[in-house]
């Protein structure tokens, strides 16, 4: 496996290339859709590897949302199901539109909601998914330095809150475009 970390804020941030239903981590980040009802590609992946117990609980979840729909940029929480993560943070990121209608910041509040969630469920390690450069269009170049640069703030800013936070890359391509932004951020 392709791993690339480096030591921020009294933890770890790791890039593998893997899949991110086999994370060990005490949670795994879903891209989710807003109606938290599984789907295509990493969302339908989490669920068919997850089992009923994650959509069981995201539709009781949706019951307390607005519209029934999680907005993007926030986040939710629920089992693992049969995963071996214990939790699985539910986020929905920006669908693309080219760049004008605020979907770096969108993608930005994914990371830093899932984050805060699972600080304040005092969970030590977390793994990410690639949000929103699937299905959503959003370029994976631009994504991955939006990505990198808020897991870094967050973890500069709360020091001593995780031990891994972990970016799951599927294609080798993905692999690589992640380890170069993050050498650009990290000198």
């Amino acid at each position: 496996m392709d791993k690339v970390s480096v030591r921020v804020g009294g933890g770890v941030l790791e890039l593998v290339r893997g899949d991110i239903t086999q994370q060990a981590t005490e949670a795994i980040v879903n891209a989710a859709n807003p109606s938290l009802m599984g789907g295509g590609g990493v969302d339908g992946a989490i669920h068919r590897a997850g089992g009923p117990a994650i959509l069981e609980e995201c539709k009781q979840i949706a019951k307390t949302l607005p519209g029934r729909r999680l907005p993007p940029g926030q986040a939710v929480l629920t089992t693992g199901g049969n995963l071996p993560a214990r939790y699985v943070i539910h986020t929905v990121g920006p669908v693309w539109r080219g760049g004008q209608e605020g979907e770096d910041e969108v993608l930005a509040s994914a990371y830093r909601s899932s984050l805060s969630l699972a600080k304040e469920k005092g969970l030590r390690s977390v793994a990410f998914p690639s949000i929103s450069t699937g299905a959503y269009g959003f370029p994976v170049e631009r994504a991955a330095r939006i990505a990198l640069r808020t897991l870094l703030e967050f973890l500069r800013q709360h020091p001593g809150t995780f031990d891994v936070v972990r970016m799951v890359l599927w294609s080798p391509q993905d692999f690589e475009t992640y380890r170069q932004a993050l050498e650009e951020l990290t000198g």
